[in-house]
């Protein structure tokens, strides 16, 4: 049994005719009864009663041409879905994300990447950078919205995002008020800092900010998300350099100060394996780097 032999019942089936049914397929009448015999051959049942007065749908006939429509459909779908895949336009995706980039970044690009590929369906996982690279290594993450700097062998990162730097603090603390602002005068006041196991050169590359002010940060508290670095900014426990869209989220807890001197930017990536072969992961990363801040 075979697509064309269905293919062809099916268009017996619905005209009760063979010489009609033939010219709609463009087969010759002798080439159409073949295939209907052995269709039923192949299914040992009777599909179709015939003489040279009429065609007729057998019970067992009716039963099958219901089946097979539903059959042939799912062909077309299955044909149509592999199609899509193999163009990375449907599919599924696994994707981690720092919870940072869930308010700055992943929202525009998901969206984004939703409205050009409404297919494709999404598995969104807040993770740490330095388990996203784990999990990319390990299959279990297809990409993933990383903290910059990062290097990690068999991915593949590509900057999406950038902003500056700023200094956050409590607007009670005693430099919130000062008309004059200078990153070295806070050489002797405790930081708060997202902690450096979870995004190593991320916090090498703030902390670097006041090292060329000429100081080491104290760092009296690390925390494992920023948005409870800056939960204890405003209550006062140390100050914080954070990238600057998260830090005037909270604006109305907090003084922030511009770094106007400093090049070094916050940056967000998006990692992918180097060894993958899914063009849906490409048409992620182009979507990113058409939404992202660069």
């Amino acid at each position: 049994m075979d697509l064309r032999q269905i293919r062809s019942f099916i268009a017996v089936a619905h005209v009760l005719s063979f010489s009609k049914a033939a010219r709609e397929l463009h087969l010759s009448q002798p080439a159409l009864s073949a295939q209907i015999q052995a269709l039923e051959a192949d299914l040992r049942v009777l599909l179709l009663f015939r003489n040279r007065r009429m065609v007729k749908l057998t019970r067992a006939g009716e039963s099958f041409l219901r089946d097979s429509e539903v059959l042939l459909q799912k062909v077309v779908e299955a044909k149509l879905q592999a199609q899509m895949i193999a163009q990375g336009s449907a599919g599924h995706l696994r994707v981690g994300f720092v919870a940072s980039a869930a308010l700055q970044l992943v929202p525009a690009i998901v969206l984004a990447f939703r409205k050009r590929y409404p297919k494709v369906s999404f598995d969104l996982k807040n993770v740490r950078t330095v388990d996203q690279v784990e999990a990319l290594a390990n299959n279990t993450l297809d990409a993933g919205f990383v903290r910059l700097p990062l290097t990690a062998p068999g991915l593949v990162i590509t900057p999406v995002h950038r902003e500056p730097f700023v200094l956050a603090m409590s607007k009670n603390h005693a430099l919130a008020r000062a008309k004059s602002f200078s990153l070295s005068g806070f050489a002797g006041e405790p930081f708060v800092a997202y902690g450096r196991k979870w995004a190593p050169k991320f916090y090498d590359a703030w902390a670097g900010i006041c090292k060329r002010s000429g100081f080491t940060p104290n760092v009296v508290q690390e925390t494992a998300e920023m948005e409870t670095t800056l939960a204890l900014v405003a209550a006062g426990i140390g100050v914080a350099i954070l990238p600057e869209e998260l830090a005037r989220r909270h604006s109305r807890e907090l003084k922030i100060r511009n770094l106007p001197q400093e090049k070094t930017l916050s940056q967000m990536g998006i990692a992918v394996p180097l060894a993958h072969n899914n063009v849906l992961i490409d048409n992620l990363v182009a979507v990113a780097k058409e939404t992202g801040k660069r």
